[in-house]
């Protein structure tokens, strides 16, 4: 990274419908950021009729190498933080378990390995929980192991875990 260039903020979108549109509403209004999107949350984000609008100062990038070559930008000092939000249970799961074999953990698993700050908004944090579906609301229940996951992602390193949106905006104005 050039001394002249601030590090940007990395913000990624798993296949997660819950609360989706208020993590874009938070995502527009960040600058200099550069947005990943799964293969999952490009159909999500078409499911819900979503179009993402970012300012022209974000980046978008989509899953697409095996290997996510744009890891890279992490052991350059590229980015100051990355969040991931919506998170899906799945990808809770993968990132607890030490896989990455998607953008996304590769994004998180990489993030840990240069001690970049992750802030994580899972979309399972309590045992009930309703929201915004395609047809309208809808009312959730996360399994136990899926709260299990998201208590034990909230211990691991350079991991901040938010639980609500309000939690996820509190900790973006930290970034600021």
């Amino acid at each position: 990274m050039s001394p002249d260039r601030s590090p940007r903020l990395a913000w990624a979108i798993t296949g997660s419908g819950h609360f989706l549109k208020e993590c874009i509403v938070l995502l527009r209004a960040m600058s200099n950021t550069d947005v990943f999107l799964s293969q999952a949350a490009e159909e999500v984000l078409r499911c819900y009729h979503l179009p993402l609008d970012l300012p022209e100062s974000c980046r978008l990038y989509k899953e697409g190498a095996a290997s996510a070559p744009v890891v890279g930008r992490f052991y350059r000092g590229g980015y100051k933080a990355l969040v991931i939000a919506p998170t899906s249970s799945n990808t809770v799961a993968k990132m607890v378990l030490g896989i990455s074999d998607t953008l996304i953990t590769n994004l998180y698993a990489h993030a840990g390995k240069c001690r970049v700050d992750t802030i994580v908004f899972p979309c399972d944090t309590g045992s009930e929980l309703s929201s915004e579906a395609p047809d309208g609301m809808v009312a959730v229940y996360p399994r136990r192991i899926d709260l299990e996951n998201t208590r034990k992602l909230a211990e691991m390193e350079f991991t901040r875990v938010a639980e609500t949106v309000q939690d996820l905006a509190v900790e973006l104005d930290k970034l600021a």
